[in-house]
């Protein structure tokens, strides 16, 4: 998801009021709201495919994967964000400023299909902002171009470590649910190859 153009100056609970009638869905931080960019046909693939392995991996299990729609409240940095996928575990903890419990404060796990557009925040701003979450304790940023996973997990010193998994004969690990992702389900469908633009033909 992206980080675009400046909209308003307002407060939380404004943007909360307008945001549940919006036509799309916007970040907010600082009393600005930010619209979210569009997506590939490759990112909502490779997206649907995560979710899809992770909702199959975690059956039975206490935790649950939550898709794009799901608002995100980061309490120490006041941003409002909707992740492309997420995992939480044990029962949902929603934020005190949002009275319809809408918008969630405790992940364990996120998810980040990068685009050319979004990869610098992904990677930078928006990780920095995720790691002030005390439940947070796994980073998956996702390829569209290659078949390349790479996995921030926080170790018990507080420190994260980067695990880059390519290939569509690999899996990458993710401790913090006890399970993995096979490169081959994470990417199966789609297509690396660049489209080439028609040419007029002049008919």
């Amino acid at each position: 998801m992206g980080h675009p153009q400046r909209v308003a100056q307002i407060s939380p609970e404004e943007y909360l009021r307008v945001e549940r009638t919006a036509e799309y869905k916007s970040e907010y931080y600082a009393g600005e709201i930010f619209a979210m960019a569009g997506a590939t046909a490759n990112h909502n693939l490779i997206l649907a495919n995560v979710i899809g392995e992770l909702c199959r991996q975690l059956k039975g299990k206490r935790c649950r994967a939550y898709a794009s729609d799901l608002r995100m409240l980061i309490p120490a940095t006041g941003l409002f964000t909707y992740p492309d996928a997420s995992v939480i575990c044990g029962p949902l903890e929603y934020a005190a400023i949002d009275e319809r419990l809408e918008t969630v404060t405790n992940p364990t796990l996120i998810v980040e299909v990068l685009s050319d557009s979004t990869e610098a925040y992904d990677r930078g701003t928006k990780f920095a902002h995720f790691r002030s979450l005390p439940s947070f304790a796994e980073y998956v940023l996702v390829s569209q171009t290659e078949p390349l996973v790479e996995v921030f997990s926080r170790l018990p010193v507080g420190t994260w470590e980067l695990t880059p998994v390519r290939g569509l004969e690999a899996s990458a690990p993710l401790r913090s649910l006890q399970i993995s992702l096979a490169l081959a389900e994470v990417f199966d469908g789609v297509d690396f190859a660049p489209t080439a633009p028609l040419k007029n033909s002049g008919k």
